[in-house]
């Protein structure tokens, strides 16, 4: 029969390796990268358009559960939806996204009517209270290229108005470090589980939350009032 004394030996070993990683996983951590103000609009923009549509942008910034709630709170927007974009296994789970072994980066697919509001200004959203796109393959304390900074597009033109604004927010140096956002071509999305959707509506109390998400929406709310929606 085993030794009592071995099970519990094993048990510490694995609390104590799961403490040390997340102690190491904290220490790249760093406060987001304070933007200029006020943060530019797009140079390059496609125009308001003359008749109610759908169209669907989608973004990588981190955990998903900040930027769905960003997004979800945007006049314009129909729907946001957490999901795993970009990588090369068909319908992943979290805990393979989560492992860094998919190529998948945490994503939302934004469902929005581009005759109230224009892909230039998801962008701005995107650029300004979303994440922090100077952080590169992190967003605090989240580390791995699950949370790269991208956006995925899905036509030349929202191509175009990308890597436009990129090189508009770089030459006006908007942050004091270069952003890192890389521009891809948008292959598939997979919504993510079910507990993952509309986190921080269902989750407010979550200490996560509260201190890495909440702040994202107090800064939309103040930065962009004639976007923001209650």
């Amino acid at each position: 029969m085993q030794s009592p004394y071995i099970g519990r030996g094993i048990a510490l070993f694995v609390i104590i390796s799961l403490v040390a990683w997340t102690a190491f996983r904290a220490l790249g951590a760093r406060p987001p990268e304070p933007p200029k103000t006020p943060f530019p609009a797009p140079v390059v923009d496609a125009p308001l358009a003359t008749a109610k549509s759908q169209q669907t942008a989608v973004f990588a910034g981190g955990c998903f559960w900040g930027v769905q709630a960003v997004f979800e709170h945007l006049k314009g927007v129909s729907s946001a939806t957490s999901g795993y974009t970009g990588g090369y296994v068909k319908s992943p789970s979290y805990e393979s996204v989560s492992m860094g072994v998919t190529g998948h980066a945490e994503t939302v697919s934004v469902v929005y009517d581009p005759s109230k509001l224009t892909y230039g200004q998801l962008l701005m959203i995107f650029f300004s209270v979303a994440h922090d796109p100077t952080q590169w393959n992190r967003q605090g304390p989240d580390t791995g290229t699950q949370y790269r900074s991208a956006i995925f597009y899905a036509s030349e033109g929202q191509k175009r108005i990308a890597q436009a604004y990129v090189a508009q927010l770089d030459a006006a140096k908007v942050y004091s470090r270069p952003i890192v956002t890389k521009v891809e071509a948008f292959q598939a999305f997979y919504p993510a589980e079910s507990y993952h959707q509309d986190y921080l509506r269902n989750h407010p109390d979550n200490p996560y939350i509260v201190y890495n998400d909440l702040p994202k929406l107090e800064n939309l709310k103040k930065a962009f009032p004639t976007l923001y929606q209650p």
